[in-house]
């Protein structure tokens, strides 16, 4: 009887583990938001497809202490494995270019600490910067990576699917050419 107790006890202690979830980014976006206000920007809209880069970011960076980094990974470090990122999000490299992508490690996450690692540093002139109005947001264990998206061709994160090319028109061809000649006999 006294190991099923220990057993509960211990089934109870591994649930009131802290979960982070999407709540934790809820709130990072909700004061990143006032912050921008507080500035006279826009409010930031959530970005699914920066979500996803900044998750897979995020699991990149999983790994690394915060102690063995006196400063964020280079953007280059995180380039390095930024196509199959962006392949596995489903996204056009060229509608990245103008986006930001923005690291921070803080031990245990604190959220506080969290903000105020984006809002009093150098990333606050980002966050600053009307020019942008999409966010995505990615945690994982210590890290969080905050990557800015623009309503520009050049900062969408947008996937390829939606560009036409001739040669992808090509196949419809025949069948454009024969409306127009209906609708130019009738």
């Amino acid at each position: 009887m006294e190991s099923c107790w220990a057993r509960f006890a211990i089934i109870i202690l591994l649930l009131s583990v802290p979960v982070y979830s999407d709540d934790e980014e809820d709130h990072l976006l909700q004061g990143i938001n006032s912050f921008r206000q507080s500035a006279n920007a826009p409010v930031l809209a959530k970005h699914d497809k920066a979500n996803c880069v900044a998750d897979e970011i995020a699991d990149q960076l999983e790994d690394k202490h915060c102690a063995s980094n006196t400063a964020p990974p280079a953007q280059s470090q995180l380039i390095s494995n930024y196509p199959s990122v962006l392949k596995k999000c489903k996204i056009d490299v060229n509608t990245t270019r103008d986006g930001m992508i923005l690291p921070v490690c803080v031990p245990h996450r604190v959220a506080t600490l969290v903000l105020t690692n984006y809002t009093q540093s150098q990333n606050s002139r980002y966050l600053n910067d009307s020019r942008f109005t999409g966010a995505g947001i990615g945690t994982e264990d210590d890290w969080t990576v905050l990557v800015l998206t623009t309503n520009t061709p050049g900062g969408s994160f947008a996937s390829g699917a939606g560009r036409v090319t001739i040669s992808g028109l090509s196949q419809y061809l025949p069948a454009l050419f024969l409306m127009l000649f209906l609708a130019l006999i009738y």
